[in-house]
């Protein structure tokens, strides 16, 4: 009883003591020297295995718009037949948001990575050889799985092992890399034939797979399991043979062993009081993401800027060079702007791009300013692109990376990731629909979700640019 009233009450204190995280937060003059001695050539080498699981994510998302008329001429597909094809992707991918944080606390995050690969390729090798519309759809699904594991599974392995100084900037690598996968897809998908396209999905997948060999397992994972020997290895291979580890090595010890005095979490248990911020930042920050409108508009731009009187394939173009130079802009700048502030001004720039489109399709269906229309449409999209991948589409994950304790951390980010699909599916299966009902409406609407998503930042994100994990999990779960 004694016992369980001590847990209980360690329940309702920080899992660091405020004064030691207040202590920490700056560093001392020890800190300060140690880190001259860190040699982060590991962290880099680890971070660029790990972000080519985000290119594959990239290139599964790329693949079905060039490849449309070929697939459904080849295969002699209906129209809803592909769209079958191309939707079950995000099926794939929930299933694959709901197993990820599972299977990461229990094979270890390259353990996952490498379920994710495997199944990727035998998705990629299955559309390959398909001749009909079942091993397309099948080999859509585990690519889908493989991307949903993918995107819970890069950014926390990357948090885990960066020192704080490059934690916001490796994170963002995952964002720039998915660009990167989307854009190359969609401009070799022009050159090659779809099934040669399917080839090159595996290429990633193959260097992530053996890359793994080569890099250590998260010291924060192996710390958690017991494994204290592989820990401090990997913890000292990461910030190099000089580098003094021990205050981290404490640090990241002290703070497990907090957790590991309390019950194992499941989903239900992230709704209590204590953990209650945490998911709420999280989850609240993918709702705003994906319901803010941007999967709609990424899948149909084409059709978007048709509909506005502009070159499709020229705005597509520009728009995926778009996203891939400001995305890389972003990991240069997010650990020095702060998450918040790029996330404010990221979601001020979706408000104004989506009513700069609106204003254009209330314009046409009402026969004002018809010369203007096409300039205002591609005007308010690229500035809707730019604003995205400047904050709201790489933010997110760098904070869900952040925010959950190790010991909630499985289900807490399988929760996130699972509704950032759940919403991606949402949003692009009901954009058609909503476009029909009212096209200028339809982007009013996007403007006012981004609008809340602007309050919801202001009120409950916290900035978390330059602590610990162990900081920050702290400070929000006070």
């Amino acid at each position: 009883m004694a016992v369980k009233e001590d847990v209980q009450e360690n329940i309702r204190e920080p899992l660091m003591p405020i004064e030691n995280i207040l202590d920490r937060e700056d560093g001392g003059a020890g800190d300060q020297a140690n880190n001259k001695k860190v040699n982060p050539c590991m962290v880099y080498f680890s971070t660029l295995i790990a972000v080519c699981g985000s290119y594959a994510f990239g290139s599964c998302a790329g693949y079905s718009s060039p490849t449309q008329s070929a697939i459904r001429e080849d295969i002699a597909l209906s129209l809803a037949e592909y769209s079958v094809f191309g939707s079950i992707l995000t099926f794939g991918a929930m299933i694959g948001a709901i197993t990820s944080g599972p299977i990461a606390d229990y094979i270890g995050r390259k353990g996952a990575m490498r379920v994710s690969s495997v199944f990727c390729v035998a998705g990629w090798l299955a559309i390959y050889f398909a001749e009909g519309v079942w091993p397309l759809d099948i080999g859509r699904l585990a690519t889908g799985y493989g991307m949903g594991v993918f995107s819970y599974v890069v950014p926390v392995f990357i948090a885990e092992i960066a020192p704080k100084n490059l934690r916001g900037a490796l994170t963002a690598a995952n964002q720039l890399m998915i660009c990167a996968g989307v854009s190359v897809a969609f401009i070799i998908g022009t050159v090659l034939t779809w099934r040669a396209l399917a080839l090159t999905g595996i290429i990633p997948c193959a260097i992530l797979f053996l890359g793994l060999f080569f890099i250590p397992e998260s010291p924060r994972w192996l710390a958690k399991t017991g494994k204290e020997k592989e820990f401090e290895a990997a913890l000292q291979k990461l910030r190099g043979k000089d580098a003094d580890i021990t205050h981290e090595a404490a640090e990241i010890q002290d703070y497990i062993e907090t957790l590991e005095r309390l019950p194992k979490a499941g989903m239900l248990d992230l709704f209590q009081r204590r953990y209650l911020r945490s998911v709420t930042i999280g989850v609240g920050l993918m709702v705003f993401q994906q319901f803010g409108g941007i999967n709609g508009i990424c899948f149909y731009t084409s059709t978007i800027f048709e509909s506005a009187g502009f070159s499709s394939s020229v705005g597509t173009i520009i728009y995926a060079i778009l996203q891939v130079v400001v995305t890389g802009l972003n990991t240069i700048v997010i650990d020095r702007a702060g998450r918040k502030p790029l996330l404010l001004v990221s979601a001020t720039g979706l408000v104004l791009g989506c009513l700069l489109v609106g204003v254009s399709f209330f314009l046409k269906d009402h026969e004002l300013g018809l010369e203007s229309v096409p300039a205002l449409a591609v005007t308010g999209i690229l500035l809707y692109i730019a604003a995205f991948s400047a904050g709201m589409g790489a933010v997110p994950w760098v904070v869900m990376s952040e925010i959950f304790p190790i010991n909630i951390k499985g289900v807490g980010g399988s929760l996130a990731t699972l509704v950032n699909w759940f919403g991606a599916w949402l949003v692009s299966y009901t954009f058609n629909f909503l476009m029909t009902w009212s096209s200028y409406g339809t982007f009013i609407l996007y403007a006012a979700i981004n609008a809340l998503g602007i309050l919801f930042m202001i009120i409950v994100v916290p900035e978390t640019k330059g602590r610990t994990l162990e900081q920050i999990q702290a400070a929000i779960n006070a």
